[in-house]
């Protein structure tokens, strides 16, 4: 029976992310790590239905923007840490890392998108 991926905490490390992580990249291990892992943890590849699904990149932009709207309704500036994480249902979403990347991009942002942030006041 394979061993569930929760959250269990050992000197600070978080195991069940770790289990996660070999299971989602099990074509990447070696044959003999595979084994270990099978044998000794009972740890099997992730099926198809638990690989977490990527997003395209106008659909990172527009969860984005919209955490930059929301930041901006609230706060009423766009003036983020770059370590700020913005809750976003439940989700976390790194909104002073996208700030910062959308500054340093500037020159290659579609007009649109530099009206979208310019529309919430960003400082370029």
């Amino acid at each position: 029976m394979p061993v569930q991926a929760s959250e269990v905490i050992v000197l600070g490390e978080d195991l069940g992310a770790w289990v996660a992580a070999q299971r989602l990249g099990w074509d990447k291990l070696l044959p003999a790590q595979q084994w270990l892992l099978e044998s000794t943890l009972g740890l099997e590849p992730a099926g198809d239905d638990e690989r977490p699904v990527r997003r395209s990149q106008s659909a990172a932009w527009e969860r984005n923007i919209a955490t930059a709207r929301q930041f901006h309704a609230r706060e009423g500036h766009l003036t983020v840490p770059r370590k700020h994480v913005e809750d976003v249902d439940g989700e976390p979403v790194g909104l002073g890392q996208f700030v910062n990347n959308a500054r340093r991009r500037a020159a290659t942002l579609s007009p649109q998108r530099r009206a979208d942030l310019d529309a919430l006041g960003m400082r370029w």
